[in-house]
């Protein structure tokens, strides 16, 4: 069974196109048997992916802080929990439970977690691609800062063609799981 770590907001975001979008990729997850690990939340995008992947009859395991539980409200109909103590045992978590790396729209954390899956790939310390979803061009800035860093010197061409960037959550999956 694959495992798609999806990395995503606590919050709903201010466009509908958020959580459509978070609901279309758990629902293509799900439909091609890829099990969701996520943050292990019940609210913003966290809870509409779990809760799509779980409506079609998926597995979804959360990971969340114990210190977190309390704001980020932990999802009650999950597969499996695990409550860990602080933020880098979340994260070394869903790396080692995940095959692959999607990103949603979030906030400064989605970006330091896209951030550690991206750079730990690039040095070889996992075997799993990671994504940026493009929903409504939320990452589109973040895209021209990476050709910025390329045409800057500070990363190689074969670094910035490894950023995966699609705006269908179907693509996205065929790009992250394809042999």
């Amino acid at each position: 069974m694959k495992k798609c770590a999806v990395f995503c907001g606590s919050r709903a975001g201010n466009h509908p196109e958020y959580l459509a979008s978070a609901r279309k990729l758990g629902h293509a997850m799900a439909e091609r048997n890829i099990d969701l690990v996520y943050g292990g939340a019940s609210v913003g995008i966290m809870a509409a992916i779990a809760d799509a992947v779980l409506e079609r009859g998926g597995k979804v395991t959360g990971v969340l802080p114990k210190f977190l539980s309390d704001r980020e409200i932990a999802h009650e109909k999950l597969t499996e929990l695990y409550i860990v103590e602080t933020m880098h045992e979340r994260k070394r978590m869903i790396a080692e439970l995940s095959d692959g790396f999607i990103s949603l729209p979030g906030g400064i954390g989605t970006m330091e977690e896209y951030f550690e899956m991206l750079t730990m790939g690039a040095l070889d310390q996992h075997k799993g691609k990671s994504g940026l979803l493009n929903v409504n061009d939320y990452y589109t800035p973040l895209i021209q800062f990476f050709d910025h860093m390329k045409d800057q010197g500070f990363i190689d061409p074969s670094s910035r063609k490894a950023m995966i960037v699609e705006e269908d959550p179907e693509a996205i999956l065929d790009i992250i799981f394809s042999e």
